[in-house]
């Protein structure tokens, strides 16, 4: 069942990610991007005093399932994680962390302003309310 809950954790917090990074772009997934890219600034910095910066709770869940298997030592970062493990480097965690967070801070803006985008034109679409 660990073994089952690393794969699961690793592929689902990929593709939580990698929708972090890049839902704004698609018109279906602009709420949903918005409400999840809030969610995880919050959770960056709102559980901070209680987790240190950058918490994440799939990671630390992901962490524990590692831990259970005999893995370790692992990095506080799940992108650090998979960056090493993809290319073999042993990236710098500081790095690591202001590009992430670079790429949340421009994921929010993003999805803030195609949300409003969207929202606008689609009060031009619909026909006046006064006639």
């Amino acid at each position: 069942m660990l073994i089952f809950l690393d794969y699961f954790l690793l592929i689902f917090h990929l593709a939580l990610t990698a929708f972090n990074a890049m839902g704004w772009a698609f018109e279906r997934t602009r709420k949903a991007h918005l409400i999840l890219i809030l969610l995880t600034l919050a959770s960056w910095t709102v559980l901070s005093p209680f987790y240190g910066w950058g918490y994440c709770p799939f990671t630390d869940w992901h962490w524990q399932v590692k831990r259970a298997l005999g893995e370790g030592p692992l990095p506080g970062s799940f992108i650090k994680y998979c960056l090493d493990a993809g290319t073999g480097w042993d990236t710098d965690p500081a790095a690591v962390t202001y590009v992430t967070a670079v790429i949340g801070l421009a994921a929010l803006v993003m999805s803030v302003a195609v949300n409003i985008l969207s929202w606008q034109n689609g009060r031009k679409a619909r026909p006046s309310d006064t006639v």
